[in-house]
């Protein structure tokens, strides 16, 4: 019962902790006067912003909005690649050598995406210059990248210019992100979390062998992780290794964490246009289906294995922490996947069927509650294609926001709907086809299917979690997976771009009694329909034969 409790208050808090947080995010990229920020931090962005030679104008289309946006996210990704494939000794107390080629891009690709997808084990293969150079570092300018597309969108949505990329960039790192983690990082500090550059600390176990014992900055690695939606681990292990993730109280903290920003996106969205009925109402759709894919994890982990029941009763401790048991491991799972966090605090790979299924359910949707700053824009394109399907149904002008939905909007959405099954099922396919030792499967059968195709739908989803008993640290997997890196990260957010500069450059109407209105909870029904039939029928075959078929045989 505790379990379950404590689950119930982490999301209460996050509903409660929302609004303000939203009112901040609005008032940093509504470009509102902020007393307390702005004496020190005008300075501070206007100068990079003359150094870079930016103005700070908005952009008048969506290709120069774009353009900045790919040419600084080239310079961040080969800055980190040049640190990761030469690995100087500086911060490297063990000498650890430049990554292979292909794993060195898969790497880059996946931090600067804000995947964090990790095909290596950390703590054995970068020293602390590349942790802090390249992955940290991508940490924050993919999260603040996302942010940036967010509230462009945003804009474009409630009629305003999408705004100038750079300074969204800068907004993003100096008021929001920065800021939170230095306290997040200050709080895991305070809870145990190490924060050091010493080197690894060589212990003589009680056996009398020897270990080496690594160290490094954790705590702040482990804040903008969780609340820039990355989840890469500074350890292999990610927040199932105690210096992560050490006490129940930090799981409990990391998990509103992982929600808060994507959360408060939403109730921002709603200060945008006017409406915060409109944004408490899609907050409400998108916790719904959190809550939905929570109590079904919860409650399959909580059961357990039926084939073990004649040896072992109680839940399922395979792959767990028992400082957090099958149950918070069970809505961590859930919280992870639908914030496109990534993160784990234990293997998901031996979760139940079910518990898998919900996984691959929310890396399909992206909505549930999202990718940072990219989860409303996905959830406004499901709107946009709600209003269009409702007003062809009940003979009414498909309108949104005071504006017509039209040819060009419904095209854009359903393209952008369309390129994420492009970059799962057909690599999966592929990889599958080319049989057991060019996939890497450890497991036969249903499970082995669903270990591919999670690898590539965490890859386009911008999530990075895996079910690690996959061989994925091959050349074949580096190269395909960053395929799916870029892919489900830029083509999205360029037709995000001329879809919200082409909505907001339509003309504003009045409303009129033929307008449908959005705002109801009937219309959010609705959209809920849509979105579970358009984003979960697409994949629903792959799901069949994976973990529904799984959950059949353990069943029977």
């Amino acid at each position: 019962m505790l379990p379950w409790l404590l689950a119930a208050i982490t999301l209460a808090a996050v509903a409660l902790t929302a609004p303000s947080l939203g009112r901040h995010l609005f008032e940093v990229f509504d470009g509102r006067p902020q007393p307390a920020w702005d004496r020190w931090l005008n300075p501070i962005e206007d100068g990079l912003l003359r150094w870079i030679g930016d103005n700070g104008r908005s952009a008048d289309s969506a290709m120069a909005y774009l353009m900045p946006l790919l040419i600084s996210n080239t310079l961040f990704g080969a800055l980190a690649l040049t640190l990761l494939l030469l690995q100087p000794p500086w911060l490297n107390p063990l000498g650890l050598g430049g990554l292979r080629w292909d794993l060195a891009l898969h790497t880059t690709i996946s931090f600067l995406t804000n995947t964090d997808q990790q095909h290596l084990v950390p703590e054995q293969s970068l020293g602390n210059l590349a942790q802090l150079g390249a992955m940290q570092f991508l940490m924050f300018v993919s999260a603040a990248t996302g942010l940036a597309v967010g509230f462009a969108v945003i804009r474009g949505f409630s009629g305003r210019p999408i705004g100038s990329f750079h300074r969204d960039l800068l907004r993003a790192l100096t008021r929001v992100l920065i800021p939170a983690s230095l306290l997040l990082a200050l709080f895991l500090l305070v809870c145990g979390v190490p924060m050091t550059l010493a080197p690894p600390l060589q212990i003589t176990t009680l056996e009398g062998g020897q270990q080496l014992l690594p160290r490094g900055p954790i705590a702040l690695f482990e804040a903008i992780k969780q609340l820039g939606e990355n989840g890469g681990g500074f350890m292999s292990a990610n927040s199932a290794h105690p210096y992560e993730n050490p006490t129940l109280l930090t799981n409990l903290v990391s998990t509103w964490a992982m929600l808060i920003i994507p959360a408060a996106t939403i109730d921002a969205f709603g200060r945008f246009v006017g409406n915060r009925r409109q944004s408490n109402l899609l907050l409400a759709l998108v916790f719904a289906l959190l809550l939905i894919g929570a109590v079904v994890a919860m409650k399959a982990e909580q059961a357990g294995n039926p084939m073990l029941d004649r040896w072992l009763s109680g839940g399922n401790l395979q792959g767990k922490e028992l400082r957090f048991g099958p149950v918070l491991s069970g809505l961590w799972a859930v919280v992870t996947t639908g914030t496109m966090t990534g993160a784990v605090n234990g293997s998901i790979d031996a979760a139940m069927p079910l518990t898998i299924l919900t996984a691959l359910f929310n890396l399909f949707l992206q909505v549930v509650v999202g990718g940072q700053g990219t989860g409303i824009a996905y959830l406004l394109v499901f709107v946009l294609l709600a209003v269009f399907l409702t007003g062809l149904m009940v003979g009414r002008t498909p309108e949104f926001l005071g504006r017509k939905v039209e040819k060009p909007q419904v095209v854009w959405a359903s393209l952008i709907l369309l390129i994420h099954p492009l970059f799962v099922l057909i690599p999966a396919a592929l990889t599958l086809a080319g049989g057991a030792s060019l996939a890497g499967i450890s497991n036969p059968g249903s499970h082995g299917i669903s270990q591919v195709v999670y690898e590539y739908a965490s890859a386009a989803a911008n999530n990075g979690s895996g079910l690690e008993g996959l061989a994925d640290s091959t050349r074949w997997w580096n190269l395909t997976t960053s395929a799916s890196l870029l892919g489900g990260r830029f083509l999205p957010i360029a037709a995000l771009l001329a879809l919200a500069e082409g909505f907001r450059r339509k003309p504003a109407l009045e409303p009129s009694p033929g307008t449908l209105r959005t705002d109801t909870g009937l219309f959010t029904a609705v959209t809920a329909v849509v979105l579970v039939i358009l984003g979960a029928l697409t994949f629903f075959p792959v799901l069949a034969l994976g973990p529904i078929a799984e959950a059949l045989t353990l069943a029977s």
